[in-house]
């Protein structure tokens, strides 16, 4: 609620800054900076008078800095990657999809099992980006405090939309039912438990009364930032990003597994841009980082390789593409085993091999040729495929 005796309210009144700053103590003036009480950051009043950004007033969470002025950056890493985002920008409708469309639509094309792993991912990734952008814009955005990291946040936002429309348009080319793939974490319970799991961290961010600003809050953030950067994009999508991936090397769906290695690329951006601010807040914040918290964050991380491990189960359950469940079993842990160091927690389990190697090559693809030579990768924006 506007306080009248508040010299940023007499401002609004129409107060020339001269005569506020006249009669407001040191304080007060310092109080021109928008706050973090103050409702949605960056829709507070002008605060005419008050004093130019300085780097050092700049903070990824709770910062009373105005969030509008980008520069001086403070965290050139997020402005970075926003550069590299809009460098590797692409879109669905520039790869060609006919060689897919006449495999899935052949009898003898695929088997009943490579049907269902393309139909699972489909039905899985098509709202998953959804609850992704969802997130980012009715709940991160909110309370990430730093303007360069916000302009990383709207070129991921957009991106997710992309990916939404990826499968969208994969689902339209090979005339699969929309409804049945769209409503699928609605019908499909191994496809349902993750979306479920990841739902309630949104829905209490997204709360309107919450605000960051005390140390049970600010560690509410932290939980959510681990659940969607490091679990929903970094352990929830490899097994589908594996399993697509896989019938593009053995030259099936090609189209569709092209789709999924720009969306991976975009993902792998993503999940390195959310390390970095989770990093960067325990850097500032160190006393967040409570053994509790930590042991939270774990048994997140533990739970989430379980579901996925289910899911790998539930969509080949005989096996498929020279893939097993077993060996997604002992690739999530490997993957858990990552996330975990890139984030200061420890490793979980100890010996965990990566049995796919050539996905490392996936990682460091060039932009001369794309993985499964369909066409050479060039961007209208003249982007790249750079994984760093």
């Amino acid at each position: 609620m506007l306080n009248w005796d508040d010299p940023l309210a007499k401002t609004s009144l129409g107060a020339t800054p001269d005569a506020v700053i006249a009669n407001t103590s040191v304080d007060d003036v310092d109080r021109l900076q928008p706050s973090v009480a103050g409702g949605v950051q960056g829709l507070e009043g002008l605060a005419m008078g008050a004093g130019r950004i300085r780097v050092d007033d700049k903070k990824i969470i709770n910062c009373r800095a105005d969030v509008n002025q980008l520069v001086p950056f403070k965290y050139e890493w997020a402005w970075q990657k926003y550069l590299d985002g809009c460098a590797n920008h692409w879109m669905p409708q520039e790869v060609n999809m006919t060689a897919d469309i006449a495999l899935w639509k052949d009898p003898q094309g695929l088997t009943d099992d490579e049907r269902l792993v393309i139909k699972r991912n489909l039905g899985f990734f098509s709202t998953a980006d959804s609850l992704v952008a969802n997130n980012l814009v009715l709940a991160v955005y909110r309370h990430i405090t730093n303007p360069e990291c916000r302009q990383y946040l709207l070129r991921q936002a957009f991106e997710e939309a992309l990916h939404t429309h990826a499968y969208q348009y994969v689902i339209q080319s090979l005339g699969l039912d929309e409804g049945e793939v769209f409503n699928m974490y609605r019908e499909v319970p191994v496809v349902a438990r993750k979306a479920e799991w990841a739902l309630p961290f949104t829905q209490h961010l997204a709360d309107p009364d919450f605000r960051t600003g005390t140390p049970e809050n600010d560690q509410k953030l932290l939980r959510e930032l681990v659940a969607f950067y490091v679990i929903f994009e970094g352990i929830f999508f490899y097994v589908g990003f594996v399993q697509i991936l896989s019938m593009g090397r053995r030259n099936k769906m090609t189209g569709t597994a092209e789709q999924f290695q720009y969306i991976l690329r975009d993902e792998s951006m993503h999940m390195n841009f959310g390390m970095d601010v989770i990093n960067q807040i325990r850097l500032e914040n160190p006393h967040l980082w409570t053994a509790e918290l930590q042991r939270d964050l774990i048994g997140m991380i533990r739970e989430a390789v379980e579901l996925e491990t289910a899911y790998a189960q539930d969509t080949m359950p005989r096996g498929v593409l020279g893939l097993n469940a077993g060996m997604f079993a002992d690739y999530l842990q490997f993957i858990a085993n990552r996330r975990c160091g890139q984030i200061g927690l420890p490793e979980q389990y100890p010996g965990a091999a990566n049995p796919f190697p050539w996905m490392s090559e996936v990682l460091d693809l060039k932009k001369e040729k794309n993985f499964f030579e369909t066409r050479v990768t060039e961007y209208q924006t003249g982007g790249a495929l750079n994984w760093e």
